[in-house]
């Protein structure tokens, strides 16, 4: 018994022991052996990070208006487990819904929702409806939730929101190509927003300490501080009131023509700094997920490559001044030119033995091609290309811009390139800062869009300079080309942009209309491309614009679609950027017309001059103005000088005439116009109807010359007006096998407006 009682005692001693030295075993292992593991994880229990998140930098115009800003956001949250406990899931789903407008059985799915283990969530977020929303609906779930606890008096209802932040854009869908945006996880995904990220997100902050168990903090625990850095802001070139006017000028023409897609830039020639980029299609930044089209997101005005067409024809222009080469006075015969076996036309047979300036105001393919192709010469016409930056990227600064394609291998496909079809495509923002260099003296430039780069936490200010790549031609060079290009626009009857023509300053451009291929590679007559490119004052460069419109409906051209966006745009700027118009000669009393008022230009004293010496006078000024007679000075104009000229009215510029005098062409004009210039030429007059000159035709009596005008009382008629703006080179043309013929057609078809 006793024997037995021993051994129940050693056992369970023995017991006793085993398990202490376990114990003791066990402490051993965790506080020696594994007391690094086990302090690390105490530490993490006791420690607590706060995380400061940085601001997003600021976007502003140039004047300081916001187009893009972190605003205060909230996101409404529910706990399932507290809304299955209250019994009120119906409720919150019905109330939900209706302030949401979230399907209602996507909110019983949320509400339902369980984890792996079968228990209902603690909490979720109610997206995307719910989340980021703005201070309105945030006070409406605020409302709701006090409803809910009146209603079945309780503290807690397991609906909420939580304070964030969000990006916000005020204006809406201005300049989004050119903003681009942030996603709702706050990811910068395109535009400024993306190329710009680093400078805009700044760099989050924390506060790292130590807490007991309820989260107090730990009177002498060590804390790590690391202070926010928020983003710098941006301030850019773009002017938001330049950039609505081209806006509201693109959608004006957009729900006219309907185009696939249109496409405008403005900037300053002078900096190359952009005033207004735009796109449409176009989408909103706070809603960029209702856009269902991806196209609507791509900027044209850098990714997109195209073939210009005749607005391509101011380099070759500018190169053949630059090198001395191209005469405004004199003659070539339009119609055609054959480059090997190929034959590429002016419109409907030409105009007969033209000068080069009018070859230039016709937008005429032959012209051009002698200029470039045969006078200028394939490797010069290249080398002008290259340098005007048509074979590289601008730099500009947006993310995804694209370069200019020009390959052509063929002689016929150099012909083709000295006017802008065939083997060249380019892009609008290339373009624009070649004619930009035209009308800064000669300076190609880099675009930008930074003005300035502001530090929120120094207050520090950093500007952005203006570039300049290369000098392209010289500043006299590019005063010439502009005069010529002048009279694109101020020539009311032969001007192809004369719709451009604003009253009261000088413009200058040029239009473009080009075919684009089609599906099976051919030329495709039902598709074009039209544009206009230009800049305004011509003697004080302002700014310069781009106007592109890809296939527009009807039968219509840069000219007739293109021009008149310009000229709305331009118009509206330059009075909003405090441009003077031009104002009459002073009146007798040494005064002008008025304070403020605008007048027309007037006829500056042409007679007593050599015919050359008029003409270039004319052309650098840019006045539109027509000679008549073989004589070598002026003697006699119309109107008389100091006349007040109204817009588009031509300078008459008469020399010595012989038996029988040349009749200038009068469609178009006034009958007191028409009558002035006749009576000077000191012939016969006959008139027929009212208005404006429509037909005249001359006829000889006993040897005295005899006019018969024909008027109507409409509009004035405008000869060679460019609704087609159709170009030579179409289809039926002569072709060689080394080459496809170039079917693209421009300026100068007969006019619907």
């Amino acid at each position: 018994m006793i024997k037995r009682i021993k051994l129940r005692s050693l056992f369970i001693g023995g017991c006793i022991t085993l398990f202490f030295l376990v114990l003791v075993g066990r402490v051993f292992w965790i506080q020696v052996l594994q007391g690094d593991f086990w302090q690390k994880r105490a530490a993490d229990t006791w420690a607590h990070t706060t995380i400061i998140k940085a601001q997003r930098g600021q976007i502003t115009d140039r004047t300081g208006s916001v187009l893009a800003s972190d605003v205060p956001a909230y996101t409404v949250v529910v706990e399932p487990d507290v809304i299955q406990e209250r019994g009120i899931r119906d409720e919150v789903v019905q109330g939900l819904h209706e302030i949401l407008n979230k399907p209602v059985s996507e909110l019983e799915e949320l509400i339902d929702a369980k984890d792996k283990d079968g228990n209902l969530y603690k909490n979720r977020e109610v997206r995307n409806e719910g989340w980021k929303v703005d201070q309105e609906v945030a006070d409406k779930i605020t409302a709701f939730v006090k409803k809910l606890e009146k209603e079945h008096d309780i503290r807690e209802t397991g609906v909420g929101w939580v304070k964030d932040q969000k990006r916000y854009y005020p204006k809406n869908s201005l300049a989004a190509h050119v903003l681009g945006y942030t996603d709702r996880d706050g990811k910068a995904v395109a535009g400024l927003e993306y190329f710009y990220d680093k400078l805009l997100k700044g760099a989050d902050g924390y506060l790292d300490y130590q807490s007991d168990g309820k989260g107090v903090k730990l009177p002498d625990a060590a804390e790590t501080y690391q202070p926010v850095v928020n983003g710098d802001n941006l301030k850019l070139t773009i002017d938001s009131t330049i950039q609505y006017y081209i806006e509201d000028a693109m959608k004006e023409a957009y729900d006219k023509y309907q185009p696939k897609s249109m496409t405008v830039i403005a900037a300053d020639p002078n900096t190359m700094e952009i005033l207004g980029m735009a796109n449409l299609p176009t989408f909103n930044p706070n809603e960029y997920w209702e856009t269902q089209d991806q196209g609507d997101f791509y900027n044209h005005a850098i990714k997109s490559i195209y073939e210009p067409g005749s607005t391509f024809k101011i380099v070759t222009l500018a190169g053949t001044v630059q090198e001395k080469l191209f005469d405004p006075n004199a003659t070539f015969q339009s119609g055609y030119i054959m480059i090997g076996k190929r034959r590429l036309n002016d419109l409907r047979g030409g105009w007969g033995e033209i000068t080069y300036l009018d070859g230039v105001k016709h937008s005429s393919n032959v012209g051009f091609v002698k200029l470039g192709y045969e006078m200028l010469g394939r490797d010069k016409l290249i080398q002008y290309i290259d340098n005007f930056g048509f074979n590289e990227k601008t730099g500009i600064d947006l993310p995804g811009e694209v370069k200019g394609r020009i390959t052509p291998e063929w002689p016929v496909e150099f012909a083709t390139l000295a006017y802008g079809h065939g083997k060249v495509q380019v892009t609008p923002i290339q373009q624009l800062a070649a004619v930009s260099a035209v009308a800064n003296g000669g300076k190609l430039m880099k675009p930008h869009m930074l003005k300035e780069i502001e530090d929120p936490n120094t207050g520090k200010t950093t500007g952005t300079k203006p570039e300049v790549i290369r000098q392209v031609i010289s500043a006299d060079s590019a005063r010439k080309t502009g005069s010529y290009l002048e009279q694109v626009v101020a020539d009311q009857k032969i001007g192809t942009g004369r719709h451009a023509y604003i009253e009261g300053y000088r413009v200058a451009g040029k239009t473009g209309t080009a075919i684009k291929v089609g599906a099976n590679g051919e030329y495709d007559r039902t598709k074009n491309l039209v544009s206009f490119i230009g800049y305004a004052p011509v003697n004080d460069p302002k700014i310069s614009v781009i106007v592109i419109m890809d296939e527009p409906k009807g039968d219509v051209g840069g000219g007739t679609a293109a021009a008149p966006v310009f000229q709305k745009i331009v118009s509206q700027s330059l009075e909003y950027m405090g441009v003077p118009k031009v104002y009459a000669e002073a009146d007798k009393n040494g005064k002008k017309s008025g304070d403020n008022a605008v007048s027309a230009r007037t006829a500056p004293n042409m007679v007593g001059q050599t015919m050359k010496s008029a003409k270039e006078l004319l052309i650098n000024q840019g006045f539109d103005f027509e000679t008549v007679g073989n004589g070598p000075s002026v003697v006699s104009q119309y109107p008389a000088a100091g006349t007040a000229l109204t817009p588009g009215q031509k300078v008459y510029l008469l020399s010595e005439q012989g038996d029988k005098p040349k009749i200038p062409d009068l469609r178009g004009e006034s009958l007191r116009d028409a009558l002035e210039v006749l009576t000077l030429l000191k012939v016969g007059i006959q008139v027929e109807g009212e208005g404006y000159v429509t037909q005249q035709k001359e006829s000889v009596n006993n040897g005295k010359t005899k006019v018969t005008v024909t008027l109507k009382p409409d509009e004035p008629v405008v000869q060679g007006s460019d609704t087609a703006d159709s170009e030579s080179g179409g289809p039926g043309t002569e072709a060689a096998s080394d080459s496809a013929a170039d079917p693209n057609t421009e300026e100068n078809a007969p006019s619907s407006n």
